[in-house]
């Protein structure tokens, strides 16, 4: 049976043999089965172990899977935040050789949470929020690159925490359409509508369940994506006239957009004909300004505003010990004394409560409001043990959150009274859902 099995794998992995590819995904033995909370789907979708690790399956048409492994493989070349394609499977059947559907196989991102996951105490108004905004973020980023997705969806994408706010990932690229050309201004409002009355929709369902907490309004925050999308398409493409002694606007403009995460290929600067004012138009690429800028000074590889938040770190780091000293010495210096000592410090059995970069930006916001409480300084030491006793321990871990088979969400225990709260406007949102 297993000879029959077409498989196209981006990693060779003899393991994927022993899975019963001869029973529908829904009659896996559990044994096979990894408890995952997932996102509504059209298919069925399933989590399984492998190998040590686990991947999501999706049974589809022969021609889905195969167009949509492809799809998600020219995505990552584009560096776009989606879910990685691992293989396709055809030609499955079943023992009495009736033909069964073929099987799209991507990795599971770890740390990663559907917005289904973040009911346990209903969907506050500031989660739905942040959510709309990350996938507002992750929409322009698709589009730059001529995406053309077509079921934009809060169910389509997965959600990481990235120093208090979220990062968004593609899950679904079954409707997607890549354009080398780019996207028409039709094109891309045409997706925008899309994501507009999808999230308008799922929010609804969730207020209609009770599952939504007080004040999530679903039109406002549906619209709340389309104001976003278009203030950073603005911010990101639009062309800006000023007055040639001005010029520090160049800088500014350079700054701005590397404030939100963007690099800039080239800027073109073009001069009126009475040569008394300047036009720029900057070409931005991909976003990451501050992902790259931490990978080359230590190795780090994290989402983009943890990033800012390392750098941040890093950088008093460096203006405290030497500040005309050379940056990638310091950049050494400061992993291996301050941010590993931090990341060391957490008990192995809380090591896949969160990832190493999330903890150390929990344990500096846990710093500065100890030091607020007891009107004093404190030492890192002091503060990491408080962070794992009074907070860490109390979450659940996000690295493979466990949940029944039903994808019922356990409630996480609660943090005793008189513990150091964090401030909801930071973190506030994910601690109490998840």
């Amino acid at each position: 049976m297993t000879q029959a099995l077409d498989i196209t794998a981006a990693t060779v992995d003899p393991a994927l043999l022993d899975l019963p590819w001869h029973l529908p995904l829904e009659d896996w033995p559990e044994e096979n089965i990894a408890a995952l909370p997932k996102g509504l789907s059209r298919h069925t979708v399933r989590f399984a172990h492998l190998s040590g690790h686990v991947i999501a399956i999706k049974e589809t048409l022969p021609d889905l899977a195969k167009r949509e492994y492809e799809m998600l493989k020219e995505l990552q070349k584009l560096d776009i935040p989606c879910v990685e394609p691992f293989a396709n499977i055809r030609n499955r059947r079943d023992k009495d050789g009736n033909e069964l559907p073929a099987a799209l196989i991507t990795r599971h991102l770890k740390f990663s949470l559907p917005y289904r996951a973040m009911w346990s105490r209903g969907l506050r108004a500031e989660t739905a929020t942040r959510l709309v905004d990350a996938l507002a973020v992750l929409l322009v980023r698709l589009h730059l690159e001529g995406f053309f997705w077509g079921d934009v969806s809060l169910s389509n994408t997965l959600f990481r925490r990235d120093a208090g706010a979220f990062a968004a990932y593609l899950v679904d690229a079954e409707t997607g359409q890549l354009h080398e050309s780019g996207l028409s201004a039709g094109q891309r409002e045409n997706d925008l509508e899309i994501a507009r009355i999808n999230i308008a929709g799922e929010l609804m369902d969730l207020v209609a369940s009770g599952r939504a907490g007080e004040g999530v309004d679903p039109n406002a925050t549906s619209e709340r994506i389309v104001n976003k999308y278009h203030d950073l398409w603005k911010e990101l493409t639009a062309a800006e006239v000023f007055d040639k002694d001005e010029r520090w606007r160049i800088n500014q403009r350079v700054e701005k957009l590397n404030a939100l995460g963007f690099d800039i290929e080239e800027l073109m600067i073009k001069a009126d004909e009475t040569g008394n004012s300047l036009k720029i138009q900057p070409k931005v690429v991909d976003a990451g300004h501050h992902t790259r800028r931490l990978i080359r000074l230590t190795g780090l590889d994290v989402q983009e505003n943890q990033s800012r938040k390392l750098l941040n770190d890093l950088d008093a780091f460096r203006v405290k010990i030497d500040p005309e000293g050379d940056e990638e010495v310091l950049a050494h210096r400061w992993l291996s004394e301050v941010f590993e000592p931090v990341v060391k410090a957490i008990p192995r059995e809380y090591s896949r409560r969160l990832e190493p970069a999330e903890v150390f930006h929990q344990v500096l916001l846990h710093r500065w409001e100890l030091a607020e409480k007891l009107d004093r300084k404190v030492p890192m030491e002091e503060a990491v043990n408080s962070y794992v006793v009074n907070v860490l321990a109390h979450r659940r871990d996000e690295e493979a959150l466990i949940a029944p088979v039903t994808e019922a969400i356990t409630l996480p225990t609660a943090i005793p009274s008189g513990t150091i709260e964090v401030d909801e406007d930071e973190e506030g949102d994910w601690r109490d859902k998840v």
